[in-house]
């Protein structure tokens, strides 16, 4: 029977760092920060220490990939999201491809967000993927913007406010303070208060409202 390696090897490259990375972020979360060394994560998908140390330089590589890891995949998410005509629209569906990420694979989101292993800090490299992983976010502002659907504003900002506030819904259903059954209606209602507060004027079921 093959190893995971042996499976991944036969793919290439690309197929040997997934297997990589998603051992590693399942040993972090199963287990913990001391589970996370080369030995035991060759050992799991049955390559040697070489491989690992080849490709990542050793456990703070390891950690950093992980950590750009979690961001690429958040941002090829949102590049999958059709933009259409409705810039607000489009707006509203890469918040919920952030949520739809978060719940698709936490550990990741762990990684990205919480720290989990105490004394690791990203890298200047790794800090600029995280930051272009919300480059569509700041388009779909900007577009909103440009068609008169919000005021005008910094887009850079606005789009910081978008993610501190769904950031913080997706957050708190991750830690089981909201229930899956409620968790969804209640990050649509968030995603539609935020875009009445950029509103560029009140809507027409506003403006009749006493």
């Amino acid at each position: 029977m093959s190893t995971p390696y042996q499976d991944a090897q036969r793919v290439g490259q690309d197929a040997v760092r997934a297997v990589i990375l998603d051992r590693a972020i399942v040993l972090l979360v199963a287990e913990g920060p001391a589970a996370l060394t080369v030995r035991r994560i060759a050992a799991e998908i049955g390559s040697s220490t070489k491989v690992l140390y080849t490709m990542f330089g050793g456990k703070e590589g390891l950690l950093d990939a992980l950590y750009r890891e979690g961001f690429a995949r958040l941002r090829r998410a949102q590049e999958q999201v059709p933009r259409g005509d409705d810039p607000l629209a489009f707006l509203t569906a890469l918040g919920r491809a952030y949520r739809e990420r978060a719940i698709a694979e936490p550990a990741y989101y762990r990684v990205m967000f919480e720290q989990p292993v105490p004394g690791f800090r990203p890298g200047a490299e790794a800090l600029a993927v995280a930051d272009g992983a919300f480059g569509a976010s700041v388009t779909a502002v900007e577009a909103c913007i440009a068609a008169g659907v919000f005021r005008p504003g910094d887009a850079h900002e606005v789009s910081k406010l978008f993610w501190a506030a769904t950031h913080g819904a997706v957050s708190l259903e991750l830690a089981g303070h909201f229930a899956p059954a409620e968790a969804g209606a209640r990050y649509e209602a968030l995603m539609a208060a935020l875009g009445r507060a950029f509103a560029a004027s009140p809507s027409p079921d506003e403006r009749s409202t006493p």
